[in-house]
């Protein structure tokens, strides 16, 4: 029997850059949502929740790489006739397919221990999410409204993981603010890829074929609003003042409504919708407002 043919270094070089590609390590950024419990629930300096709310985090990292491994799996074929998603490593043919499965495999078991470690409660958290994301990748994505909700879920999901992974309860202003902010982020994204894609839309998502730039636009509006009214009444709520001990919460709507406004101008003037995180690490402004924002409440909550 012949023996399988080893890689050069080169060729390892190149598969492990692959791999890292098809991680999207950029978009991790978005389970920073898993440490809201830890911040809000005024966790922050306990030490011992800290390693807790990390370990979900780098859990939660693993778990969202092996579902976007599987979605590029899935995609590879469409995400060919994507000017924006050609250059992947499965579309382009720089992984093997078999090589991406080992590497979700790989991924979903680190997730799958560090969940062990943190608990039941995680796991079920752990496995909805995982079973979301399998569902997404294989139907619902192409199900128009059902595709931004599924997204959507899967944010509060991490929200949901940061508050067990501690111990604290998770608010339902938390639920209901990570809700309507992601439906925010999604339906940006539909408007970006409308826009770029063009008539060769429906080929690459079939959901497309369903939504108009006019009609997200208003759903646009409609859930834009609903984010920051939603956060100006949590920020004022009696409730959250005796519970956080601060009656000052509100001083940190300034930076939310221009974060919100800010990336509005980028989707409608740059068209930079395609992709929240990369518009949250590239654009200064909108930058600065999430970092002042969260150095605020860390100030309003602790000092």
């Amino acid at each position: 029997m012949n023996a399988a043919p080893k890689l050069n270094d080169g060729q390892s070089t190149s598969q492990l850059a692959a791999m890292i590609r098809v991680a999207r390590p950029h978009q991790w950024i978005k389970n920073s949502l898993v440490l809201a419990a830890l911040v809000f629930g005024q966790r922050l300096l306990v030490f011992r929740d800290v390693v807790l709310a990390i370990t979900a985090f780098i859990a939660f990292c693993a778990l969202a790489s092996a579902g976007y491994v599987l979605n590029d799996i899935v995609d590879r074929d469409a995400d060919r006739l994507n000017p924006e998603k050609c250059d992947r490593p499965l579309a382009r043919g720089d992984l093997t397919v078999a090589a991406a499965g080992r590497f979700a495999l790989t991924l979903a078991a680190i997730a799958a221990v560090l969940s062990i470690v943190l608990g039941r409660q995680f796991i079920g958290i752990a496995l909805m999410y995982a079973a979301l994301q399998l569902i997404y990748s294989l139907w619902a994505k192409h199900q128009v409204i059902i595709d931004v909700i599924a997204v959507a879920i899967g944010f509060v999901l991490r929200a949901f993981a940061g508050g067990i992974a501690i111990q604290v309860e998770v608010s339902p202003w938390l639920v209901f603010i990570t809700f309507v902010l992601a439906l925010f982020l999604v339906l940006a994204r539909r408007r970006h890829e409308l826009i770029a894609l063009g008539d060769d839309a429906i080929a690459h998502r079939s959901a497309l074929s369903q939504y108009s730039v006019r009609l997200v636009d208003q759903m646009i509006a409609i859930v834009a609003g609903a984010t920051l009214v939603s956060y100006m009444i949590y920020t004022a709520s009696a409730e959250v003042e005796a519970k956080l001990d601060t009656t000052h919460l509100y001083l940190t709507v300034p930076f939310v409504a221009f974060g919100i406004l800010r990336y509005l101008y980028l989707i409608d003037e740059r068209n930079e919708g395609g992709d929240p995180a990369s518009a949250l690490i590239h654009d200064v402004p909108l930058m600065l407002a999430v970092a002042l924002w969260i150095l605020t409440d860390i100030a309003l909550l602790y000092f």
